[in-house]
Parts: structure tokens; sequence; C-alpha cells
């Protein structure tokens, strides 16, 4: 079953014609990749998802809500979150009280009221660190963390809100090889509960993880299909011999 559906999506920036007639279906509870030269349109379409900025043409269906127009808080309170490459925690704050922050945003007013503050949430946070080995840097300063661990500490405050679609732009960027690694595994077990679409320069990493591929270029859907179809797929090779 699709939980994504773009179909026929277009975006101008000016003259310049950043995606042209897009279609992508990705399965829920899987983890789809979007690759492709530099300039193909991969940060515009994810940001097109996400509601950073609008589709001109075509339409974008969510979890059966047509979301093209909607705006971003409308499209995270139905269960879409976004990580840019750049980091955006409170790096001021501990570990905890991000992850604290990340929870109690999605809380209504009345909920925070009447709760028990952070006391009744202990568990689930620790639990969320422990999963992105953080815990023992609980009360660390985001701040104080390695550019890697940052990463990690971001995506978890996506997790831990158990969004349906989760958008990661690059979040391998800048990591070790180890750093990497470690990553596609701590990502794995989330799809028992959230459907991820990727953004990565890393080719081996994103088909390591990925259960399907979209390769774009020059704005449009170059080809589309699971890792193995991609791998075998001239058009695909011939891009990337030729352009990357």
């Amino acid at each position: 079953m699709a939980l994504l559906e773009i179909k026929d999506v277009g975006k101008k920036f000016g003259t310049l014609r950043a995606l042209d007639g897009i279609n992508v279906s990705v399965g829920e509870n899987s983890f789809h990749g979007l690759i492709g030269p530099n300039g193909s349109g991969k940060s515009t379409l994810l940001k097109a998802i996400a509601g950073d900025h609008y589709a001109d043409e075509g339409s974008i269906i969510f979890n059966g809500l047509d979301i093209t127009q909607r705006s971003p808080e409308f499209r995270a309170k139905n269960g879409l979150n976004l990580k840019f490459q750049i980091t955006s925690i409170f790096p001021e704050l501990s570990c905890y009280d991000n992850i604290l922050l990340s929870i109690q945003s999605m809380q209504s007013v009345w909920s925070l009221i009447t709760s028990r503050g952070k006391d009744s949430l202990n568990d689930k946070i620790m639990d969320t660190l422990e999963q992105f080995k953080l815990a023992d840097r609980a009360e660390t300063l985001a701040g104080e963390l390695s550019h890697g661990l940052q990463q990690w500490l971001e995506i978890a405050m996506s997790v831990i809100r158990k969004p349906k679609l989760l958008l990661l732009d690059e979040p391998t960027g800048g990591m070790s090889p180890e750093e990497r690694r470690a990553t596609g595994e701590l990502l794995l077990p989330i799809k028992n509960h959230t459907t991820l679409v990727i953004v990565e320069h890393d080719l081996e990493w994103i088909k390591d993880i990925c259960d399907n591929l979209t390769v774009l270029d020059q704005g449009k859907v170059l080809d589309d299909g699971s890792v193995e179809q991609i791998e075998k797929s001239e058009k695909v090779k011939e891009v990337y011999t030729t352009r990357v």
C-alpha cells in the first residue's frame, strides 16, 4: 500500500524548471531513496513533500490526504517530519531536554497542563536516547556533541514522535565511514512504524538501507525500482558515468 503518492509534480524557480512531471510512489513501512547528480531536483522534491515550498503543478497525496498546498504544520500534525542536512538541535540544552521538547511539541496545551511534566515521559525519552546510543550523554549539552552524534540526536528527536513518514536530507553528510554504517543500523528498527524517504549522495550506504530507489536527473525521473533494478539500469549507469 502506498503511503505517499507524487503525481505529475512540477516546480519552477523563475525560468528554471527544477521539477518536471515527477511521479513517485512510496510504500508504507519502506525505506525509499532519492538519488541523482547534483542539481537533479532531489532536495527540491523533498522540500515540496515537506511543505518547505509548494509544488506549482501536480499533487502530493500523503496517507490519503492531498497535502500539495497544505501548510508544514498540517503535514506535521498528520505524521510527516523532515530532517534537513544542517542540524536544528538546541545546542544550549542537554540531549535529554532536546528530546523532551520534541515530544512536548506534539502535545496539546491541556495535556501539558494536566501531565506530571517530564517525569511521565522519562522512560520514553531514555529508551529513545538508548536506541540512538546517547543514553550516557543524556545530560550533555547538545552543542558539545560531535557532528555525527548531533545528527543522531536530531533523528531521535523526530523518531520519538513516531511519524508515519520521515524525510531525511543527507543524514550521513560529514560522518565517518563507521558513523555512516552505525546510522544505517540505528534506522532499521524504525521501519516497523515509520516510512523513510532519504536523499543521500553515498550510493553504497543508501543501497544497503533502502528497499527502492528513484533516480532523478535534470528535474525528471530517470528510473525507479528496486535496488537491484537500479543497479542494472543502463540509463542510470550512463548518468553516473558521465555526469557524477
